[in-house]
């Protein structure tokens, strides 16, 4: 049976999917349609498409999107041609991609586009960041990216938005990872790249556009069980300057409730990269950022206070991991010296996982005040949400008491 799991993880689908495909969206004598094409890469002489879908025996096949526009309301669809996942390039693959590496390339690459300023790194790991960091250095911000979460990061995808020095490059190759993607890579990368047979290196030219990319939208299908379809537009955050965002205030029963203090400069800088990362993570969702670095990311979680909680935990679990191997090599759950590990967990206790001054990011409100005390208690100093609750003044008390700080967007960021 193991021997059969693993050969069909080798095995390359031979996918019946057509070469072409036409989407039409028809109101009346109107009609728009889309047309794709299917995306091949040459490999070894062969042409390839898709290894498989989400699992192996899932036939899957990649479209482009070749030519057609569509406009519904003000919105319009991203125009053909200014491709990015859907048309890379592959310098180094080992073994084709999959479903799951394209996916996770262009969720890295959602959330990539609203940091062009200064070298950002992005890693996915299951359609979900598991580290994002923002930094002077790419190399720095690698670093920070990989040690915020160093446990799921292992064969991850790592997008990043400078071209690949040998620094980074060499750094990345210190662990496993799937897929690299950049826009692109300095003379000498790729043979340090190909020490990783498995690896898959990918460059796209348009990450150096990434900003051209923010408000516009696409046209996101979702399939049902019984073979229908919803068609929705993709998710623009409204939220991405310093402007944007409100002081938290309301009124419940007759009574005003306002933030006692508005963020400070280095909290709205934290604030606004914790919302945009947080565009990118599966709802129900809260996180924790420090200095533009994720510290704790919770993900797909059925209530908001369990979630929070679960954002905490890993703060603790993963800061723990990271003194562990900075300071003895090894990961937490290898060291087996009760004393070693007691002065790690009494550093990481003490330090409260990394969450002392750091701000709590929660894609929808807080339905109670339960939530935004989970964060308060480990030492988060700012908060930012949608706002929308019939209890926000519980939050607002919670903060002001805390002596936190508390923003709403105004605009809920689910991702289902």
């Amino acid at each position: 049976m193991a021997e059969d799991l693993k050969k069909m993880y080798r095995t390359i689908v031979d996918e019946h999917f057509p070469g072409n495909m036409e989407i039409s969206f028809v109101a009346g004598d109107r009609r728009q349609t889309l047309f794709y094409e299917k995306v091949l890469w040459e490999i070894e002489g062969v042409y390839k498409g898709l290894r498989y879908g989400e699992n192996p025996g899932q036939e899957a096949a990649l479209y482009k999107l070749v030519n057609g526009n569509l406009v519904l309301g003000d919105a319009e669809s991203i125009q053909p041609g200014r491709y990015l996942a859907s048309d890379i390039e592959l310098l180094q693959s080992g073994k084709h991609p999959g479903k799951t590496n394209l996916t996770d390339a262009d969720n890295a690459l959602n959330i990539l586009r609203y940091f062009t300023d200064r070298p950002t790194v992005v890693i996915v790991k299951h359609n979900n960041p598991c580290g994002v960091a923002r930094a002077d250095t790419l190399e720095s911000a690698y670093e920070q990216a990989n040690m915020a979460d160093r446990v799921a990061a292992f064969g991850g995808c790592i997008a990043l938005n400078r071209t690949v020095d040998k620094a980074t490059a060499e750094s990345i190759c210190r662990q496993y990872s799937e897929v690299v993607v950049a826009p692109e890579f300095e003379d000498g990368v790729m043979d340090i790249f190909a020490k990783k047979k498995n690896l898959r290196v990918v460059r796209i030219a348009n990450i150096e556009r990434l900003q051209t990319f923010v408000g516009k939208r696409c046209v996101e299908f979702k399939s049902l069980i019984d073979g229908g379809i919803i068609a929705q537009w993709s998710f623009v955050p409204e939220t991405r300057s310093a402007r944007d965002l409100a002081p938290a205030e309301c009124e419940y029963q007759g009574k005003s409730y306002r933030i006692g203090r508005n963020p400070t400069e280095k909290e709205i800088d934290d604030l606004l990269f914790g919302w945009l990362v947080e565009s990118g993570v599966t709802s129900n969702s809260v996180i924790y950022v420090k200095d533009n670095v994720t510290v704790g990311i919770g993900t797909g979680e059925q209530d908001r206070v369990g979630v929070a909680e679960i954002a905490r935990d890993k703060a603790y679990r993963k800061l723990a991991d990271r003194y562990c191997f900075q300071e003895h090599g090894i990961a937490y759950n290898e060291l087996f010296d009760a004393e070693k590990k007691a002065a790690i967990d009494e550093r990481v206790a003490r330090e409260k996982g990394g969450l002392i001054g750091a701000a709590m990011v929660s894609d929808a409100f807080f339905p109670f005040r339960d939530g935004v005390d989970v964060g308060l208690r480990e030492g988060v100093t700012a908060v930012v949400q949608p706002g929308g609750s019939n209890n926000d003044y519980q939050a607002i008390e919670a903060c002001n008491e805390a002596g936190a700080t508390m923003v709403f967007t105004g605009q809920r960021s689910f991702k289902h």
